[in-house]
């Protein structure tokens, strides 16, 4: 069993991110969903979309959801998921280092990957010595 990868995004980001790890990884080694909210998006709505694709994705060893900006409206649904019984952690900052880190390492428990998704995404930024 692998832990599932849930996506939780504002409008187009999500597609962008799977797209690009494709490119990157070609086959995905976790089972991966986005969902992607538009602006006038209903959080109730949102988070019944969620809490399906979550399911879906739970095959025993819980979901990694990464949202892209903590505090709005994506993971702001995603942290209302636990309550419906699901077993899960939430790491927002999602960027593409974030997402390629969590990909290279489908054997980590939830816990591992969560550490693994927020030390990827830190891990990708760089500034150049100009």
């Amino acid at each position: 069993m692998s832990v599932g990868v849930l996506l939780m995004t504002h409008e187009s980001m999500g597609a962008a991110l799977v797209s690009a790890a494709r490119h990157v990884l070609g086959k995905l080694p976790l089972p991966l969903k986005f969902i992607e909210l538009d602006a006038g998006a209903d959080p109730d709505a949102t988070l019944s979309v969620a809490a399906r694709e979550a399911r879906a994705l739970d095959h025993g060893d819980g979901v990694l959801v990464l949202t892209d900006l903590y505090g709005a409206t994506p993971c702001n649904v995603a942290h209302r998921l636990p309550s419906l019984g699901l077993h899960m952690h939430c790491v927002s900052g999602l960027n593409l280092p974030m997402l390629l880190r969590v990909l290279n390492y489908p054997e980590q428990s939830l816990d591992e990957l969560a550490q693994t998704a927020a030390s990827g995404g830190r891990g990708g930024i760089f500034i150049d010595h100009a």
